[in-house]
């Protein structure tokens, strides 16, 4: 089984994250030694039949809420626990996904993943100097594995929705609905309608996904081709810039390949309960700010 926990590509911002969606008072008043001091306070008192220590915690409590959650170090390390638990969460649902795709699509990721360690290892062996863009190689590489899986996985629900559902038995039901409903009675005419609604939009869902499958399996296809391109410039030890930018691009058709078939899915999520039930949509990849592209010339 391979290892995401170094997948950090499209993973959660780190420790210099921005604070608006962090509450520094919240992570102060949980903190494990101020929860600690806070009991120790209300036993003392049970202990000594008095509510003064109680009174004299809740001093200090309003001093250290007061102070503490504006402290630099403090906001440091409350940073580098939610980068650590949204990384631990990607982590679970990276192995989830993998646990979930078929063997086949399982061999198919760890040659990926086999390309993106040779590729790596050819890289690591640069000068000082272009290790900065060596880092952007391997931070892009795991972004791009991230987003392959994520597509495999995706790719996997299509073929099973297409597998169960008979677009022919579909077609003959709503080609049945349509023929009687000129003589139906009125109410059951009402309810048909409905019906034959539903089956065609259901028909519509299978053609797009049926759509999406070529298109994934086509962006998973290019993927590797790029990458086997990669690996092999990588023995002559090409530029890492320009191999830099090349995996940017290349990260950036994945997910716009994501996007896609996360607004198909979108659309029939929309149109009920009827159409989407047993398809579960593409999770999105992180939206945290991308690091900035830096150019050096030599």
């Amino acid at each position: 089984m391979p290892d995401f926990s170094g997948s950090s590509g499209s993973g959660p911002r780190g420790p210099q994250g921005g604070d608006d969606d962090i509450n520094f008072i919240k992570a102060a008043f949980q903190w494990q030694y101020n929860l600690i001091g806070l009991g120790g306070a209300a036993a003392f008192a049970l202990i000594a039949g008095t509510g003064f220590p109680l009174v004299l915690a809740a001093g200090l409590e309003l001093i250290y809420i007061a102070t503490v959650p504006q402290n630099w170090r403090f906001r440091r390390m409350v940073r580098s626990w939610q980068y650590a638990e949204e990384k631990r969460q990607i982590e679970g649902t990276l192995q989830a996904m993998y646990q979930e795709i078929p063997p086949e699509m399982r061999v198919r990721y760890a040659r990926l993943d086999q390309l993106c360690r040779i590729i790596r290892d050819n890289y690591s062996r640069l000068s000082s100097t272009s290790q900065m863009f060596v880092k952007q190689v391997q931070d892009r590489l795991d972004g791009l594995l991230q987003g392959y899986l994520r597509l495999l996985h995706a790719e996997h629900q299509h073929l099973e929705y297409l597998r169960v559902t008979d677009p022919n038995r579909i077609q003959q039901e709503l080609a049945g609905l349509q023929k009687s409903l000129a003589t139906d009675p009125v109410k059951v005419q009402e309810i048909n309608r409905k019906r034959i609604e539903i089956l065609t939009k259901r028909l519509e869902k299978f053609g797009k996904i049926h759509e999406n499958c070529d298109v994934i399996n086509a962006q998973c296809a290019a993927t590797e081709d790029v990458l086997q391109l990669i690996r092999d410039q990588s023995v002559t030890l090409r530029d890492p810039q320009q191999v830099s930018d090349q995996l940017e691009g290349l990260v950036r058709d994945v997910e716009q390949t994501e996007e896609t078939v996360r607004e198909v899915q979108s659309i029939f999520d929309m149109a009920g309960p009827d159409l989407s039930s047993g398809f579960s949509p593409l999770p999105a990849a992180d939206a945290g700010p991308a690091a900035p592209r830096t150019r050096i010339r030599s």
